[in-house]
């Protein structure tokens, strides 16, 4: 059963991800029928610690407070940081002992550093997720995930899904009435649907500087109409074959790959700043169906058209 909480305090971690941390179980809820939790904040070296914003953070509890702790805690740090040997050293301990090891946003590269990492499926913010397989190739990235279990360690992404991780946890070991109580207490979401990627902003496409720029640029007027690689090959003057091999060299794609992607963001664009209904867009960006571009949606966002509609609509529904 999960009794003790311990959050690993380090110098520049962040303020948000520490803040997550101490809001999911460090505030006594038994009255709302939620177990209270022996919350404890460490550090390698208690006393002051460098917090972000010229703030300093005081630190009465050494390592050995998280000896016998159930979970242990890591906020964010810069990326490039290198976490401290001891810390390292707690972290394998308590995954040793069985305890669990929760990560928010970057705080996923100290278990890594950990080892805890090796073998097993992770996230992290989706701005660090290449930099974390580059540098723990051991682990599978999944960049779109809004939290990644493995046994008892959990890799949170970015930022605001700590909330969602640590919450994780709290159904986990309390089921979901416990989680529901503290997220309602927190006014956010017990559960969100999807995963990173519907935050991610829709960049403006790159146009390279292959000759293709005019056809892209085309694409983009034209996604509407059905683009078959012949087509696209046809206005390119190639043969389609060679269309296809040349298209993927200056864009990193396939051309019906990049044709989905265009049509998909300009969805996006389209549910975010009009009323057009769902059936309206998808014809309108090539998909044709309603049910395309829903699968379209699943499949890339992870969650519905109108649910994207809700959360990232500028017109009031």
């Amino acid at each position: 059963m999960l009794r003790k909480v311990a959050v690993l305090a380090m110098p520049g971690m962040a303020v948000f991800e520490f803040g997550v941390f101490c809001e999911v179980f460090g505030i006594d809820r038994h009255d709302d029928g939620v177990p209270s939790f022996d919350f404890r904040v460490v550090a390698a070296d208690p006393g002051p610690l460098p917090f972000p914003h010229g703030m300093t953070l005081d630190v009465p509890n050494g390592l050995d407070v998280a000896a016998d702790a159930d979970l242990v805690a890591v906020p964010a740090l810069p990326v490039g940081d290198r976490a401290d040997p001891r810390v390292l050293d707690a972290l394998r301990a308590a995954h040793d002992r069985g305890a669990w090891v929760l990560s928010a946003c970057s705080g996923a590269f100290v278990l890594g550093q950990a080892g805890l990492l090796d073998g097993r499926p992770s996230t992290t913010h989706w701005m660090h997720a290449r930099a974390l397989a580059e540098r723990f190739p051991a682990s599978s990235v999944d960049p779109n995930r809004l939290f990644v279990q493995d046994g008892k360690i959990v890799t949170g992404a970015g930022t605001a899904a700590g909330i969602d991780a640590a919450l994780h946890v709290v159904r986990e070991e309390f089921g979901a009435a416990a989680a529901n109580i503290i997220a309602r207490r927190m006014v956010v979401p017990p559960q969100r649907d999807g995963g990173q990627a519907q935050y991610i902003a829709a960049p403006v496409p790159e146009h390279v500087d292959d000759g293709y720029a005019p056809l892209l640029d085309w694409i983009e007027a034209h996604l509407a109409d059905d683009l078959p690689v012949e087509i696209l090959a046809a206005r390119a003057h190639q043969s389609p074959r060679t269309f296809a091999r040349r298209f993927r060299q200056a864009t990193g794609a396939t051309p019906a790959a990049w044709v989905a992607r265009q049509r998909l963001l300009a969805a996006r664009s389209l549910l975010e700043s009009t009323d057009r209904s769902v059936e309206e867009i998808a014809r309108d960006v090539g998909f044709g169906q309603a049910s395309v571009l829903r699968h379209r949606f699943a499949t890339e966002l992870g969650v519905s058209p109108q649910a994207y509609r809700r959360r990232f609509g500028l017109v009031p529904a």
